[in-house]
């Protein structure tokens, strides 16, 4: 009976969390949106030298306001600190809301935070045509920072959480000592630069994250690891909250800052669950928009030819015809089917004894 209770209470705090998430961030957008309009923070496209394809496709678009994903941020960071504190200064209750805790949402938030901060600073020198090429940092540039926090991270986990074994579906846990830091470096780097890679449509990178992390806080959830699940859940709050404005014609767009923190946050719940494997699946849009664009640049450069109108994928199928919207639900409708198919995986995996053993 007790422990039917705690679940109930868990799944209302669940909840509630989502709630609140969406709520915050809709009233944080008018102020967020206000200060945008003001400056004239908008999108500065590439030049029409350089991508000809693409600023035919989304001329229209530039000026729109960028780093919509502030509001995703904010609202989660201001949550986390809000419960934070009264359970601080008020025992009882709040002790059981709060989900900031060590071994769960200390790395995810402060990852959050650091990479959506990076992912600012990108998206002002591209608004005020700063940088190499007059449109915030090079792609090595990004790289290198995304290498920069998924370093922290890795040291975070080795060292602190002793983490040090991954686990491969259906053939179990295989302990790989100081080549758990390296593995756990590409993870987060793959999964931020495929986030940023799929950020170029209306409401697309946001409603692929929602799916992606409602799989991944279903996978938490079965762990027993409620306070990442909350957490989570704020997430998708906010992210649902964003996309009311951020779907076609989108009112803003989500920007690195949003992307870049998002994509970072993901590949370390992915490491934190011990599923990272299960990112194939559930991020298949992410590895079909990275992709895309890596067999893009090796054909350039091996045969001097595109195998793609123009790249990410999306922007070739927009190309082929294609309405926008068309692509962005098309590619919602995948992602959910990945995310559905990486559960089934996780679920008999998690039921089964492993193969090997």
């Amino acid at each position: 009976m007790a422990e039917s209770l705690f679940t109930v209470f868990n799944v209302v705090r669940i909840f509630v969390l989502a709630a609140l998430g969406f709520f915050v961030a809709i009233v944080l957008t008018p102020i967020w949106n206000k200060i945008l309009h003001k400056y004239k923070l908008g999108k500065q496209l590439r030049s029409i030298e350089s991508a000809p394809i693409f600023h035919e496709l989304h001329k229209k678009k530039e000026g729109t306001p960028t780093m919509g994903g502030v509001i995703i941020w904010i609202t989660v960071t201001l949550l986390a600190l809000v419960f934070w504190y009264l359970h601080s200064t008020a025992d009882g209750f709040w002790s059981r809301v709060n989900f900031f805790s060590r071994g769960q949402t200390w790395l995810p938030l402060g990852a959050l935070i650091v990479a959506a901060i990076f992912g600012l600073a990108d998206d002002l020198m591209g608004v005020f045509r700063k940088g190499p090429r007059g449109g915030g940092l090079r792609m090595r540039d990004r790289l290198l920072l995304y290498i920069v926090v998924a370093a922290g991270g890795a040291w975070w986990f080795y060292f602190k959480l002793d983490f040090n074994s991954i686990n491969v579906p259906f053939l179990g846990d295989f302990a790989v000592g100081w080549w758990y830091i390296p593995f756990f470096i590409f993870v987060i780097v793959a999964s931020a630069f495929s986030a940023n890679e799929t950020d170029g449509l209306d409401g697309l990178a946001a409603g692929v994250f929602l799916t992606m992390f409602a799989a991944y806080g279903a996978i938490a959830f079965d762990q027993g690891r409620m306070d990442l699940v909350t957490f989570i859940a704020a997430i998708i709050g906010a992210l649902i909250a964003f996309l009311w404005f951020n779907i076609f014609p989108a009112k803003f767009f989500m920007g690195d800052t949003g992307s870049m923190s998002l994509g970072v946050v993901l590949g370390i719940i992915a490491m934190l669950t011990n599923t990272p494997f299960l990112l194939i699946p559930i991020g298949v849009i992410f590895i079909i928009e990275s992709g895309s664009v890596i067999l893009q640049l090796v054909s350039k450069k091996l045969r001097h030819k595109k195998i793609f109108l123009s790249t990410p994928i999306h922007h070739h199928f927009e190309a082929r015809g294609w309405h926008e919207t068309q692509v962005t639900m098309r590619f919602w409708m995948i992602s959910a089917i990945g995310a559905i198919i990486g559960l089934i995986i996780f679920l008999v995996d998690s039921k089964l004894p492993p193969l090997l053993g």
